[in-house]
C-alpha cells in the first residue's frame, strides 16, 4: 500500500476545497423565511465540522507519528533500475486501484458534484412545544426548581423569565451553597444548549474562554458583578446580620431582641434558629466567646454554609473556591442571557399574553405561528410580485384585483382645492367633497361648496363656474326689497323697503 498515505492526503485536500466552495456557496443564497435560515445555519455547521475533522485528519498525517509519510516519500524519490520501472509503475498502480476500491468516498467529483446532497438535507433540530421553533424559551424546569429552593420565592412565570438573570438579588448567605451552584448549571447548560440550536454559527468557546480570561482579573480585584463586597466570613456575617455581640454582655440583653431578630441573626451565621427565646439567645451569646469556626457542629444547620465550611477537611479554601465556581457561572449566564435579550423579552411577554387566553386560543394560535413560520419571508430581502401594478393596501402587499375592479383603487384623483391632495378610488374622490378639506379649500376662494361645484377640482374652473353664476343671478335675480309691495290703510301701494321705512317712523 506504497499509495495510500500521499493518496490520502491528496484526498484530504480535494475535500477541503470542496467543502470551502459548498460552505461559500450556502451563505450566498438568501433564505426565505426564519425556518430556512435556521436550517441554512445548522448547513453550514455542519460543514465547519466536517472542514474541522478533515483538518485534524491532515494534521496527524503530516506529524507522521509512523514515519510511513517519510517512508513513502522516500521509496517515490529513489529512482528504480532501468528494468525495474515499469513493474514499479504498475505496482504503484494496482495499489491506488486496490487503495479506491476500499475506499468509496475517495471517488472523483467534479466541480459540479460539491456534495449536493448537503444542500439538500433538512437538519433535524428539537425543539419543545413551548419553543416554538426557536422563538422562545422553555424555562418551566428551572423555573419549579427556583420556586422549590431556599435562594428562591414564589412568583409567576412571567415575572421569572424577567428576573432570572439578576442572580444579584440573591444574599451571598443563599448563594454560597451547592443547591444553588446546581441551579446556576441547569440554567447555563440550557442556554448554552438552546443558543446551539438557534445560532449554530455561534463560537461559544471563544466567548467562555475570553469570559474566563477577564474573570481571573476581576475576581483578584474584587469586580466581579455581585461579589465587590465579598471577604472573610466574619465580614461577611457581620454585613448579613444588624446584631453585633460586642455591645451585649449577657444572654438576657439578648433575649430582650425578641424571637424573630434573635431566628434573622442565627440563620445569618448558619446556626439554628428554633427553640425558645432562651435557647436562641444562649445559642447565640456562645459567639461572644468563641469564634464560628471552632463552633461544635450541631448548633449549625444540616447542609448550611457554616456547617460545611466548619469542616476541617475543606477548609475555608473550599468555601472561596464555591464562591469562585459560582460567581464564573453567573458571569457565563448573564452573557449569554445578553445574546438572548431579544427572546427573553418575547418570552415574557408571550407568558403573560397566555395568561388571558383558553386552551384553545393558545392551539390555535400556536398553530398560526407555525403556519407563519413556514410561510413568512422578509419583506427588504423579497420583491413583492405585482405585475398589474395594484396598489398597497394596509399590510403592504397588493389589494385583491376584485376590489381594484369595483371601487376603481386604482384610479389616482388630485385635487387643487385641497391642495393638490390625492384621493385613490373612485368612491374616496366622491366622499372628499364633503370633508373639511375640500370645504375649508372652497372657503378660502370666496365660494359657497354647493352642488354646483361637484366634480370641480380646479381652481380656475371653480373661479369661471362662480362668475357665470353670480351674472346669471344679476340678470334674473328677484329684489324682494324694491319689487315685493305693500298696501296701508288708505289703499297706497310702496315697495318693501319704503313701507318698512314709514311704519317705522309711525306715519302709517
Amino acid at each position: 500500500m506504497a499509495s495510500s498515505v500521499l493518496e490520502a492526503t491528496r484526498a484530504a485536500h480535494e475535500d477541503l476545497e470542496r467543502l470551502e466552495r459548498l460552505a461559500v456557496r450556502e451563505l450566498q443564497r438568501d433564505p426565505a423565511n426564519a425556518r430556512d435560515r435556521l436550517f441554512q445555519s445548522h448547513r453550514v455547521r455542519n460543514i465547519i465540522d466536517l472542514l474541522v475533522t478533515t483538518s485534524d485528519r491532515l494534521v496527524e498525517i503530516y506529524e507522521d507519528k509512523d514515519g510511513a509519510r517519510k517512508e513513502e516519500i522516500s521509496n517515490h524519490l529513489t529512482a528504480p533500475a532501468q528494468d525495474d520501472i515499469f513493474h514499479k509503475f504498475f505496482d504503484r498502480l494496482k495499489d491506488i486501484r486496490e487503495s479506491h476500491r476500499r475506499n468509496h468516498s475517495a471517488r472523483f467529483v467534479s466541480d459540479a458534484d460539491d456534495h449536493e446532497e448537503l444542500l439538500k438535507e433538512e437538519p433535524a433540530i428539537e425543539f419543545s412545544g413551548e419553543e416554538a421553533f426557536g422563538r422562545y424559551l422553555d424555562l418551566h424546569e428551572l423555573y419549579n426548581e427556583f420556586i422549590n429552593s431556599k435562594f428562591g420565592s414564589l412568583m409567576e412565570y412571567s415575572a421569572y423569565v424577567g428576573t432570572f438573570s439578576q442572580t444579584e438579588k440573591i444574599t451571598h448567605s443563599l448563594k454560597a451553597t451547592r443547591q444553588y451552584k446546581e441551579y446556576l448549571e441547569h440554567i447555563l447548560e440550557y442556554l448554552t444548549y438552546f443558543l446551539r440550536r438557534t445560532e449554530p454559527l455561534q463560537d461559544l468557546q471563544k466567548i467562555f474562554t475570553k469570559l474566563e480570561s477577564d474573570f481571573e482579573e476581576q475576581w483578584a480585584n474584587g469586580e466581579v458583578p455581585g461579589w465587590e463586597n465579598r471577604g472573610t466570613e466574619k465580614e461577611s456575617v457581620l454585613q448579613e446580620s444588624e446584631v453585633d455581640l460586642d455591645y451585649y454582655n449577657s444572654v438576657e440583653e439578648l433575649v430582650e431582641l425578641g424571637p424573630e431578630k434573635l431566628k434573622e441573626a442565627l440563620a445569618a451565621r448558619g446556626l439554628k434558629g428554633g427553640g425558645t427565646v432562651q435557647q436562641r439567645a444562649e445559642r447565640l451569646f456562645l459567639l461572644k466567646h468563641t469564634p464560628l469556626e471552632q463552633l461544635d457542629r450541631k448548633h449549625f444547620v444540616k447542609g448550611s454554609r457554616s456547617s460545611v465550611s466548619n469542616v476541617p477537611s475543606n477548609g475555608n479554601n473550599s468555601k472561596d473556591d464555591l464562591k469562585k465556581e459560582i460567581a464564573l457561572i453567573e458571569v457565563k449566564m448573564r452573557r449569554l442571557c445578553e445574546i438572548l435579550d431579544e427572546i427573553i423579552v418575547r418570552t415574557k411577554e408571550n407568558a403573560e399574553k397566555k395568561l388571558t387566553l383558553t386552551y384553545e386560543e393558545m392551539e390555535a394560535e400556536r398553530e398560526e405561528e407555525e403556519v407563519q413560520a413556514d410561510s413568512e419571508s422578509d419583506d427588504e430581502d423579497q420583491q413583492i410580485y405585482n405585475p398589474l401594478k395594484l396598489p398597497m393596501g394596509w399590510d403592504g402587499k397588493p389589494i385583491p384585483y376584485w376590489l381594484y375592479k369595483l371601487h376603481g383603487l386604482g384610479q389616482e384623483f388630485k385635487c387643487e382645492i385641497c391642495g393638490n391632495h390625492s384621493y385613490w378610488g373612485r368612491r374616496a374622490y366622491e366622499r372628499h367633497f364633503k370633508e373639511w378639506r375640500h370645504q375649508h379649500g372652497m372657503r378660502c376662494l370666496g365660494i359657497p361648496n354647493t352642488k354646483n361645484f361637484n366634480e370641480i377640482t380646479s381652481i380656475e374652473e371653480a373661479k369661471a363656474l362662480w362668475e357665470r353664476i353670480q351674472s346669471k343671478q344679476g340678470l334674473n335675480k328677484w329684489r324682494p326689497d324694491l319689487e315685493e309691495e305693500y298696501e296701508d290703510t288708505d289703499g297706497n301701494i310702496y315697495n318693501k323697503k319704503t313701507y318698512t321705512d314709514l311704519q317705522r317712523q309711525g306715519l302709517i
